[in-house]
């Protein structure tokens, strides 16, 4: 259901607003509104606050990166655990040591990321030394004379049996070639006469000239770079260590974050009030449920304030509190990502959600997925937060109505188990309808599909009445739902197995009636022109209903394929299992992957075409939307679970007592 909201406007002194906000975060029922008044906006903080919480954010995150992996690394940095208010309050305290983290963990990973930097360059540069290391000679004996030149360096090992019967020609030229796995390492002397012909050979060769010079030999060098890098890993380590002893300060930090977060939101919401020079002036919505509460917040200050509820304006933008019970309060999320329901019209996601697990559960239609969908959407709705954990309790919800939908199928993995099979075979039995032979599940998939729609006809109704507009109600729903129905029983009587003829003209007297009442009354807020175009229109409008309906052979395409799989795997799967030989080995393993395979497509499928049928065909029949949800003060709390603050007045200690 969507709760009511009341307007709550408020004024206080200036000294006094920390401790109003302070109080209505407390009750999280109430959401602060922009002012209208001709007094200046109040300035505040908002900016410093931002940026002191991306830094507790990102000190957070770096000492988090380096947490063990164990089950105290994982316990300390788990989320949602409980915080008493006075604990909550007292987090203002940890600001020093909190900035001294800030310092203390950016000098760490300062020093980490330049000796990271550091053992990268280094690495490079034994790369280039190792070819050398092979030469116990000092770089700086490797000179020129008075008579001779010297070259040293590197050969590529691709080019070296050419250069060599190239160096064996040169007169007055001698050569020591050492092998290595980075090419040829090549000391060349030669007659200053015999210049021009080695450096000839060695440029064809890409001989790459040694870059070291020096006292060291290339043993030592090596040795020395070595020494550099694994002090430079040895710092990097260091720091690594240092951040990971940090690891008790994850829990007072995360409190210390949510409670930066909360003096953010009253810095947000203080920018939406006005103020005189003594006076601060706020609005709030509050949910009907929560006014008490609010109530007793303020009253219990005992400071000079004035409030007062009332209802909101007819024209104004109001939030949107859904409070709906633990199972479809998980559907909310398929709802709110088409969108938000607005304040003011009836919530449509008791309705929705069961539609949704109804046609979901038909499309998968096996006992064994039904558990599978059961059990771990359960298991993971318990663990999981947000979005992801209401998607679980979706998968949850629509398991049972899958296995529900299995024992009608007779379906486990898909195997034939039980002595009955109320469902026809989806991919055998036909049906005829007015003489022309479908597929038996086509045809549900279709009446289905009409109920559906003759549903949202339905909360039509209900939206109009809502919105004390009764005869839109019935001329817009109502009359639609009659045409939905008649054109359901209709379809029944024509489907020659249900051996039910009498529902056809039943079915189409209502048909045809209700359609009549609907182009008729279609123009009846128009002028005289206006009623014909109208009622045109409202015949017109068929066309769309009868595609809408055609949308829901979605629902036997996809119930098809994957019952066809889990058929075909379970079949081969226990061919193998039954061979008795190896392949009993390869059955197992085709029956857990096959059947895995199968249930993530076709749940994968079945979530997003069974949510464009509530989106397209269903809500487009009543749905007004466009709205946003209630976001009260004091709700953005990241990583704890803020335990029910004390009453206004009275202190935690005695609280407790």
């Amino acid at each position: 259901m969507i709760v009511g909201m009341r307007k709550l406007h408020l004024a206080v002194l200036s000294y006094d607003r920390d401790r109003v906000l302070d109080a209505l975060g407390r009750t999280q029922a109430a959401e602060i509104g922009e002012v209208e008044a001709d007094a200046p906006a109040l300035k505040s903080d908002r900016e410093e606050l931002s940026a002191a919480l991306a830094a507790l954010e990102e000190t957070l995150a770096a000492i988090s990166s380096f947490a063990p992996e164990t089950k105290e690394g994982a316990a300390a940095l788990k989320d949602g655990f409980a915080v008493s208010y006075s604990e909550f309050v007292a987090a203002k305290d940890y600001r020093p040591r909190a900035e001294e983290l800030i310092e203390r963990v950016k000098a760490l990973t300062e020093k980490r990321a330049e000796a990271d930097r550091e053992t990268a360059r280094l690495a490079q540069e034994i790369s280039a030394a190792k070819p050398y290391a092979a030469s116990a000679v000092r770089f700086s004996d490797r000179h020129d004379t008075a008579h001779t030149a010297v070259r040293y360096g590197l050969v590529g090992a691709a080019a070296w049996d050419l250069l060599k019967g190239e160096l064996d020609g040169l007169p007055l030229t001698a050569y020591e070639a050492t092998m290595s796995a980075n090419g040829v390492l090549l000391l060349a002397v030669c007659h200053r006469d015999d210049l021009t012909g080695l450096e000839t050979a060695l440029a064809g060769a890409s001989f790459s000239a040694c870059p070291y010079t020096g006292e060291m030999t290339g043993e030592e060098l090596l040795s020395s770079l070595t020494e550099k890098q694994n002090a430079a890993r040895a710092k990097k380590e260091e720091a690594e260590r240092a951040l990971t002893d940090l690891l008790p300060e994850v829990r007072p930090l995360k409190v210390y974050c949510d409670y930066v977060g909360f003096e953010l939101e009253k810095a947000e919401a203080s920018e939406k009030m006005q103020a005189t020079q003594h006076v601060v002036f706020m609005k709030a919505f509050v949910p009907t449920d929560g006014e008490a509460r609010v109530r007793e917040e303020l009253e219990g200050l005992g400071i000079p304030l004035f409030y007062e509820f009332s209802d909101p304006d007819e024209d104004e933008e109001i939030p949107t509190r859904l409070k709906n019970n633990a199972v479809i309060e998980n559907f909310e999320v398929v709802t709110n990502m088409y969108s938000v329901p607005n304040a003011r019209e009836l919530d449509p996601n008791p309705v929705m959600a069961f539609f949704y697990s109804l046609f979901l559960g038909f499309i998968m239609a096996d006992m064994g997925y039904g558990i599978a969908m059961a059990v771990g959407g359960y298991l993971l709705w318990k663990k999981a937060k947000g979005g992801v954990r209401s998607i679980a309790g979706v998968f949850a919800v629509s398991g049972i109505s899958t296995f529900l939908w299995g024992i009608l199928f007779n379906s486990l993995f898909g195997i034939r188990v039980l002595p009955f099979t109320v469902m026809p075979d989806a991919q055998t039995e036909m049906y005829s309808l007015a003489g022309i032979a479908l597929p038996s599940i086509l045809i549900i998939a279709l009446l289905l599909g009409i109920l559906q729609i003759m549903v949202g006809y339905v909360c039509k109704f209900a939206q109009c009445v809502h919105h004390g507009r009764p005869w839109d109600g019935v001329f817009e729903g109502l009359t639609w739902a009659a045409f939905s129905l008649g054109a359901e029983l209709a379809v029944i009587g024509l489907v020659e197995e249900f051996s039910l003829p009498v529902l056809t003209m039943v079915g189409g007297i209502l048909a045809g009636v209700s359609l009549l009442a609907a182009v008729l009354t279609a123009g009846r807020k128009q002028k005289f022109l206006g009623k014909i175009t109208k009622g045109f229109g409202a015949l017109y409008g068929l066309i769309n209903y009868f595609t809408d309906v055609l949308s829901y052979i979605r629902l036997y395409g996809l119930m098809l394929t994957g019952a066809v799989i889990a058929q075909v795997v379970s079949d081969y799967s226990l061919q193998f299992l039954t061979s008795g030989s190896f392949l009993v080995v390869l059955g197992a393993i085709l029956m857990v992957v096959g059947h895995v395979f199968n249930l993530a497509i076709s749940l994968l499928g079945a979530y997003i075409h069974t949510a464009r049928l509530q989106y397209v065909e269903f809500f487009g029949r009543f749905y007004e939307g466009e709205g946003r949800l209630f976001e009260p003060l004091g709700s953005r709390a990241r990583y704890i679970t803020l335990e029910p603050a004390p009453r206004a007045g009275t202190s935690p200690q005695r609280e407790a007592a």
